[in-house]
């Protein structure tokens, strides 16, 4: 049995958080063990479901958990105060806690989720924009990595998808005649929402068509393949994201 359908950004971002959460590695560190979401906006409805996951009903302002952001130019956003990268240390919320100050203390298969600038799903790699001379906290995030084993996940929709090979990317970006941010390759497990729909629901997931206005701008078409029972509960799920809105800044 197949299904068609659209999913805007948000929508994407929303299937991604819900099936992460469920992801068997995830649950059993949410028992025993670390997990770390580097601030960002797919980090952002991550941090939700996660929370959720452990029973916190205490308020977390999804539109404040980034440092920098893409907006279009001359856009202006809320400015609320950042509060902290989201640090689960076995079932329970650290407040307050930032990648610097807890990577050191990330170990082995202790889980760090970043969000990505730039996703290549040929050969599932991604890179990030570095706008911080001293490399911002994909310096922290290697040292947990390459130092002490902790588990990356890179949590991304399909509107950050790029055509040419990161590395060549980044040589480009990182030229010194470019102005502007550079591009880092940062290792991990891509966690798109073709993954996010194969995991959740046992689907075979395509990504077919990209794009629209009103809203859907960046919205993707996905096509999927599964048995009747894992179609229909896939189009139930969707029906329910697509009252998904964007965050508020």
């Amino acid at each position: 049995m197949k299904t068609q359908f659209l999913l805007t950004v948000a929508q994407g971002k929303r299937l991604i958080a819900k099936a992460f959460v469920k992801l068997p590695e995830v649950q059993s560190k949410l028992k025993e063990g670390r997990i770390l979401l580097i601030s960002g906006t797919t980090n952002a409805y991550i941090a939700q479901e996660l929370l959720k996951e452990i029973g916190v009903t205490e308020s977390f302002d999804p539109g404040a958990f980034y440092r920098g952001i893409t907006v279009p130019a001359g856009q202006k956003i809320n400015g609320r105060p950042f509060s902290g990268d989201v640090y689960i240390v076995n079932g329970k919320w650290e407040k307050g806690a930032t990648i610097d100050k807890v990577a050191a203390d990330m170990g082995n298969g202790d889980i760090i989720v970043k969000g990505a600038n730039a996703v290549n799903l040929c050969d599932r790699t991604a890179g990030i924009l570095i706008g911080n001379a001293a490399g911002g906290t994909a310096m922290h995030l290697m040292g947990a990595y390459y130092g002490r084993r902790a588990r990356i996940y890179i949590a991304a929709g399909v509107e950050k998808l790029v055509s040419e090979p990161i590395a060549d990317l980044v040589k480009k970006m990182c030229d010194t005649d470019v102005p502007g941010p550079r591009l880092m390759s940062i290792p991990g497990e891509v966690f798109t929402e073709l993954d996010a729909l194969e995991s959740l629901f046992g689907v075979k997931a395509s990504l077919v068509a990209k794009g629209g206005v009103l809203g859907a701008e960046g919205g993707a078409y996905f096509l999927c393949e599964g048995s009747e029972e894992n179609i229909n509960a896939l189009n139930d799920a969707v029906r329910v994201l697509h009252g998904e809105g964007n965050l508020a800044f």
